[in-house]
């Protein structure tokens, strides 16, 4: 898996490239939580479901299914954060399942659930250079930890801080106020 520092880039960054006064600050701190979420499989080992089941790391949580029913749920707060249903649902919906993504394209794991329920494979992106992280606070903090960082900071970070920027800058520039009448 990608780090829980990493999974936020996404949420964050695409509030940066919508600009926050579209997406309400609460929303985008719901995003932040919602892109870490998928990885509380991991209590699954505490009962001993192995990795390899659906109901396992990576499995149902990281699907498709999964982020758009939690997203549903979750649109009923819409007034709550001062925005449209298709804005919760849709923020919501990216900052999970961006999970599931980075995930897929890390160089470790049994792969991402992502067709859960109607299949049970695991798939990986075509490439995998984001180095995975290791499970567990205690062992993040070593040498292996570092090196997941910088991975994560070339990988994750580095495109996504880009992309959110250069939408920021090309929606100033092409979306402007009307000229005032003289």
């Amino acid at each position: 898996m990608a780090s829980a520092f990493s999974h936020i880039a996404i949420p964050v960054c695409l509030a940066i490239g919508l600009k926050i006064p579209k997406i309400p600050k609460s929303l985008i701190f719901l995003g932040m939580v919602l892109s870490i979420l998928p990885d509380i499989d991991v209590i699954a080992f505490k009962f001993g479901i192995a990795y390899s089941s659906q109901w396992g790391h990576r499995g149902f949580t990281h699907s498709i299914v999964f982020c758009a029913i939690f997203s549903a749920f979750l649109m009923p707060l819409s007034s709550y954060f001062k925005t449209s249903k298709c804005v919760v649902f849709g923020f919501s919906f990216i900052s999970l399942f961006s999970h599931a993504i980075l995930d897929a394209f890390t160089n470790g794991g049994l792969g991402v659930a992502l067709l859960w329920p109607f299949e049970h494979a695991r798939y990986f992106a075509p490439v995998a250079p984001i180095e995975v992280s290791p499970i567990g606070i205690r062992n993040f903090f070593t040498a292996r930890g570092l090196e997941v960082i910088k991975s994560e900071l070339f990988y994750i970070w580095l495109p996504c801080l880009s992309l959110g920027l250069l939408a920021r800058f090309t929606s100033k520039r092409f979306i402007s106020k009307p000229p005032s009448a003289s």
